[in-house]
C-alpha cells in the first residue's frame, strides 16, 4: 500500500475507533473496514473515501457541501456516498463511519449499542 493510501486509510481507522467488530480487508484492491463481514467503507484513492450511506442523506450530504462529499456514475444509485478524506473534519468522518456502521452491523450489535449510551 502506497503512503498515500495508508494516511487515507489511517483516518478511517481512527474515524472507527470505538466502534464494534470492525474489521480490515480490501475492496476492489484497497484497503477497507468492515462490521462482521458487510461492507463500511474503503479507500477509493488517495484524495477519495467511498462510504456506506442512506440515499436520502447521500443526496442531501451532496447538496449540502458538495466540497467534502460527491459521486461519480459508478456510484449513483448506491448506498455509497464519496468523500474527499482531506476536506472533512476528524468529528464528521466519525460521525459518517458511525451512520455507516448502524446501517451495516447486525441488529444485536445495534441494539447492544444503545444500551450502552
Amino acid at each position: 500500500m502506497g503512503d498515500d493510501l495508508a494516511r487515507a486509510f489511517d483516518r478511517l481507522r481512527c474515524a472507527a475507533e470505538g466502534l464494534a467488530e470492525i474489521s480490515e480487508g480490501t475492496s476492489y484492491g484497497t484497503p477497507s473496514l468492515h462490521v462482521r463481514k458487510k461492507f463500511l467503507c474503503r479507500v477509493k484513492d488517495a484524495e477519495t473515501v467511498a462510504v456506506m450511506c442512506p440515499l436520502e442523506e447521500k443526496e442531501m450530504l451532496i447538496e449540502a457541501d458538495p466540497g467534502i462529499y460527491f459521486e461519480t456514475a459508478h456510484y449513483q444509485g448506491w448506498p455509497v456516498v464519496l468523500v474527499r478524506v482531506d476536506k472533512i473534519d476528524s468529528s464528521e468522518l466519525h460521525h459518517r463511519l458511525e451512520r455507516a456502521w448502524t446501517m451495516q452491523a447486525p441488529k444485536n450489535l445495534v441494539k447492544a449499542r444503545q444500551n450502552q449510551t
